[in-house]
């Protein structure tokens, strides 16, 4: 997962003939029908941060919903936005930055559904250290990807008094940090901490979301044509996603789901998958804020609003942006999914 932080995304539509759906309980559409499919790109190697998705299709879910759901694992190598520019995928997993460069760019995608409320980004040290909050970084030197020097780094600076003279270079591996007791270090809560401690070291992790970071993660793309002449496959692919996330969530009966994650990408194992899902968990990162009362996949105009407005005033978009066309509300917050 580690340079995950390239994040862009990629969508558009495939039609075609599927397989007959075949008898599963509490099916939605007639037994003959065909299933529509559809391809949903994720945003890196299969990881427990994508397990809603194999849930829906291991367990049946995107079949009962009259979907045969292809998901292509992202990498390195690849560049979920311009897959989406290009036509060649339906559905990508996204972050509400590129959904604002939709906008700016003018192109015709958005953003329909936003399954992580919380940005998994963090900075993390060693316990014990005496770095025991924000604010005690300030002026220390940092380990920083890229990408992070455009999205929550300009946040890091507005909001603690960060500055560039902190930046060092992050390698995407913990041996840096392991070497430097005193090091401070980027990750994703689900990742870097785990992959410390399994090195030997006890690590305090600050989630930046908590710091009032906005950021929506593992959104759901799509083009703005899918939108407008497929609405109700649409409905039904969010519909079922937010169903496989509301039980993967839970860790029951997800046994297939990370069979197929493991096989898709064999560096994970069944640790680093409870490790993940136990802290996304404690940490709200999908459960969390209007999830809790509109069901996953959240998302309203008062939080885009003050993203954009928070995203604006760093000098990262230009004022007068429409930012509401960045995305739409009509697929999510029906609570699906909420017991």
């Amino acid at each position: 997962m580690r340079t995950r932080y390239r994040m862009e995304r990629r969508a558009l539509l495939t039609g075609g003939m599927g397989l007959a759906l075949a008898a599963v309980p509490g099916a939605r559409v007639p037994l003959a029908q065909t299933l529509d499919k559809v391809s949903f790109q994720t945003n890196w190697r299969a990881q427990a941060e994508h397990g809603g998705y194999y849930q829906a299709v291991a367990a049946g879910i995107y079949r009962r919903h009259g979907i045969d759901c292809e998901i292509r694992m992202g990498g390195p190598q690849q560049n979920p936005a311009q897959l989406l520019l290009a036509g060649r995928v339906d559905f990508i997993m996204s972050n509400g930055f590129q959904a604002l460069n939709y906008v700016r760019e003018n192109l015709p995608f958005l953003t329909i559904g936003a399954i992580m409320q919380k940005d998994p980004q963090v900075l993390m040290t060693h316990a014990g250290n005496g770095i025991n909050s924000f604010e005690d970084m300030k002026g220390r030197p940092i380990l920083i990807g890229a990408s992070g020097r455009v999205t929550y780094w300009p946040f890091l600076q507005a909001k603690f008094g960060f500055t560039d003279e902190q930046i060092r270079p992050y390698t995407f591996n913990v041996g840096p940090f392991m070497a430097d007791r005193m090091a401070i270090q980027q990750g994703f809560i689900s990742s870097e901490p785990f992959a410390a401690q399994q090195a030997g070291a006890t690590p305090r992790v600050f989630l930046i979301a908590d710091a009032g970071y906005q950021n929506y993660q593992t959104t759901i793309d799509v083009s703005r044509r899918m939108v407008a002449e497929k609405k109700d496959l649409v409905q039904r692919f969010v519909n079922a996603t937010i169903e496989g996330w509301a039980a993967y969530m839970k860790a029951e009966d997800i046994g297939a789901a990370n069979a197929a994650i493991k096989r898709d990408n064999p560096e994970m194992d069944d640790a680093k998958i409870a490790y993940a899902i136990r802290v996304m968990n404690e940490a709200g990162i999908v459960h969390s804020g209007d999830s809790l009362r509109l069901g996953i996949g959240a998302m309203t105009d008062a939080r885009w609003k003050s993203f954009y407005e928070g995203m604006r005033d760093l000098g990262r978009y230009p004022e007068g942006l429409d930012y509401t066309k960045a995305y739409s509300l009509e697929f999510v917050n029906k609570r699906v999914g909420l017991a």
